[in-house]
């Protein structure tokens, strides 16, 4: 097997699953079908729980059974999110939309970081993962700022539902190329050794993560500010219909919140090489606090800055943690651990969403935002205080 080429299909895979055009518009969209903040924010709450109940599950599928089925999966069923979105109507029909992505989420989450790391080691180019998982994450957003482009336009003149269509489209394009990877060996394949039994992966996580305090603090500082950062992507439009930006705008604004994401994501294996974790992520923590606070405070068009600002520091993180687990992890458990990863960022989005969606019911979005500054704010002291002797 030529391990190449699993990782650019991992790469057209990405692509075709970001360029969605719907999500431009999709707030607009579940608003103009009766949707609520708050009732957004409730199936936001369902799609973290969801996949907190079922990450751990399917990274054990993946290491036991392989990536390729659970990668699979996922696209498929995000194939069958944006069909059913296109004819909902009713709140139980974005219910049901919103448990299967966060299904499609589940099932990708940890393989498909598995399958690029295990892909790399036989090449013996591992060490190098955070550079292509920052290639990856750039052509994500090289095709969301494709979709975003396309898609305001698309909606200011022939409405919403084309957009869903075309990332119907899309999606189905990912699951064929994901029908073409190529499974890896891993380690204990490679030894002859049979897999791990199921029982154990829970207890061998756990005791990954107990015995790892320098990890359970990165990981940590990644899930805040992935959660925090998750409500800017899920609301941004929103905040700018508060201040009255014209819809046919907000393909282009959307594209320049994800390009700025590009040097951060590109670039992040570099900075670890001038600046440690603590330093680069304790200035991204700061930057978010300070930034959702501005959003809060100043309903202005400042807040378009404070947002720029915001996606900038934040294109760092995601690379930064994941290469730091990754690199310590065995490719037996690779996906296992990776989904404890992202079930800690969903439990966190949970919480996070119960503050966000109370107050942006009592003070809209602003207070919303409001709540998330003080939440990163209390992080980043936390953080700067934990990680003087655990964090490299």
């Amino acid at each position: 097997m030529d391990d190449r080429s699993n990782v650019w299909k991992l790469y057209v895979i990405r692509f075709c699953s970001s360029l969605i055009p719907a999500y431009v518009i999709e707030r607009l969209f579940w608003e103009e079908r009766g949707m609520t903040i708050q009732m957004v924010v409730y199936t936001e709450i369902l799609f973290a729980v969801t996949v907190v109940l079922t990450e751990v599950p399917t990274g054990i599928i993946a290491d036991r059974r392989g990536r390729k089925p659970m990668l699979v999966l996922g696209a498929l069923l995000g194939c069958v999110e944006f069909l059913l979105l296109v004819y909902a109507t009713a709140f139980w029909h974005f219910v049901l939309v919103v448990f299967l992505a966060a299904l499609a989420r589940s099932a990708g989450s940890g393989a498909e970081h598995a399958m690029l790391y295990d892909s790399l080691l036989h090449e013996g180019k591992e060490r190098e993962f955070e550079k292509y998982i920052g290639r990856l994450n750039a052509l994500d957003i090289a095709a969301t700022i494709l979709a975003a482009l396309c898609g305001s336009v698309l909606a200011s003149r022939f409405g919403f539902e084309l957009n869903y269509w075309i990332s119907f489209t899309a999606m189905c394009g990912a699951l064929a190329i994901s029908l073409l990877l190529q499974e890896p060996a891993r380690s204990g394949e490679e030894t002859g050794e049979e897999p791990i039994p199921v029982r154990v992966y829970v207890t061998a996580s756990l005791q990954f993560f107990r015995h790892r305090p320098g990890v359970r603090l990165v990981l940590l500082s990644g899930m805040v500010t992935g959660a925090a950062i998750g409500y800017l992507d899920e609301f941004w439009q929103i905040y700018l219909e508060r201040l009255h930006v014209p819809v046919v705008y907000f393909g282009l604004f959307s594209a320049g919140m994800f390009l700025l994401r590009l040097p951060g994501n590109v670039l992040a294996y570099r900075l670890t090489r001038r600046f440690s974790h603590r330093v680069l992520m304790s200035a991204v923590t700061a930057v978010l606090a300070a930034g959702f606070a501005y959003l809060s405070l100043y309903k202005d068009w400042g807040s378009l800055a404070a947002m720029s600002v915001i996606c900038l520091f934040a294109g760092v993180m995601e690379p930064l943690a994941a290469g730091y687990l990754h690199h310590r992890t065995d490719s037996s458990m690779r996906a296992t651990i990776g989904s404890f990863q992202s079930l800690g960022e969903n439990v966190v989005h949970v919480g996070i969403g119960l503050g966000f969606g109370y107050l942006s019911s009592k003070f809209d979005i602003f207070g919303g935002y409001g709540f998330i500054a003080v939440v990163c704010s209390l992080f980043f002291v936390y953080f700067v205080s934990a990680s003087r002797k655990v964090v490299e």
